[in-house]
């Protein structure tokens, strides 16, 4: 069965206070926004993959006659062809050979396959169930680097998948403990609904959805701008707003232009002034609201329909 791991947008995102563990506690709004995805399919080691000679042909891993001639189309990568920094198409096998991954991305893969989040994903569920062989196959089409979650989504996605595939009986809870692990905004794409978010952005609580019926997203993501998290957290003063960020989001999204702040703005449009530019564009634009999302470059904007 293949997914299609989706983005996610943070409405509001207060960073509070830094923690003895190093940590920073926060509150954030987290919505799910179909607006990128990414591909992926899991199969047990000897199944038949259906993406895998879709992803050879078009990444360029494979020659027609190659791919024609070979038995499965998931087969490896002969050995010289194995993870090189930068490649379109990159695979690794783990050390016990139980875990095959493959990455396509066509800006080119600068990590390494078996430190995805995804394998990661694998191994944690391993050490508890003991899994079955796996090979994993991920098309990656979100940005990276923009605060859209969308290696955390891939690790939650493949968490659910993996379950799935072993019928390991797991439910939602106890899928997002597992993701939680991963990533501070993993455990919320279990749900994918809109879901409040606090401690480091993995305690979860259903939130009533503000009244956005009348508004369209929209997401932007400026080329060649990556910020890291550790990044983004250099420099910022945590606080605690005013006004709580749960009674904001139940105010109308006009009055969000002055209430509704991601603190992380403050750092990262210091080192990147040009999305600031793009923030005010948005609204020159005719947006209701427009802000950051999560700690990364990516920005969005509501238009009333």
């Amino acid at each position: 069965m293949t997914v299609y791991p989706c983005v996610k947008v943070n409405l509001g995102l207060n960073v509070l206070r830094k923690r003895p563990d190093g940590y920073h506690d926060l509150e954030t709004l987290f919505v799910p926004s179909g607006e990128y995805h990414d591909v992926l399919e899991i199969i047990a080691g000897d199944d038949w993959s259906r993406t895998s000679a879709s992803l050879f042909a078009r990444y360029g891993a494979f020659s027609s006659s190659e791919l024609s001639s070979s038995p499965s189309p998931s087969v490896p990568f002969p050995p010289e062809q194995e993870y090189e920094p930068g490649k379109p198409l990159v695979q690794a096998v783990s050390e016990d050979g139980k875990l095959m991954i493959t990455i396509a991305r066509k800006e080119g893969v600068d990590w390494n396959p078996l430190d995805d989040l995804c394998a990661k994903a694998y191994s944690l569920l391993d050490k508890d169930f003991d899994l079955p062989p796996v090979k994993i196959f991920l098309e990656k089409l979100s940005p990276v680097g923009a605060g859209l979650g969308g290696g955390s989504a891939d690790a939650a996605f493949a968490i659910r998948e993996i379950a799935r595939l072993f019928d390991l009986g797991l439910d939602d809870a106890v899928m997002a403990g597992y993701a939680a692990r991963l990533g501070s905004d993993c455990a919320f794409f279990i749900y994918g609904r809109p879901m409040f978010g606090e401690g480091r952005g993995e305690l979860l609580s259903d939130f009533p959805m503000p009244c956005m019926d009348g508004f369209e997203l929209k997401i932007v993501v400026p080329d060649g701008i990556s910020v890291s998290t550790a990044d983004a957290y250099r420099g910022i003063s945590p606080r605690i707003p005013e006004i709580p960020l749960r009674e904001v989001l139940m105010r109308p999204v006009s009055e969000w232009k002055d209430l509704l702040v991601n603190d992380f703005e403050t750092t990262v449009f210091a080192k990147y002034p040009v999305l600031a530019s793009i923030k005010q564009s948005l609204y020159d634009s005719g947006a209701v609201y427009a802000s950051m999302s999560g700690s990364g470059s990516a920005l969005f904007a509501l238009y009333g329909k």
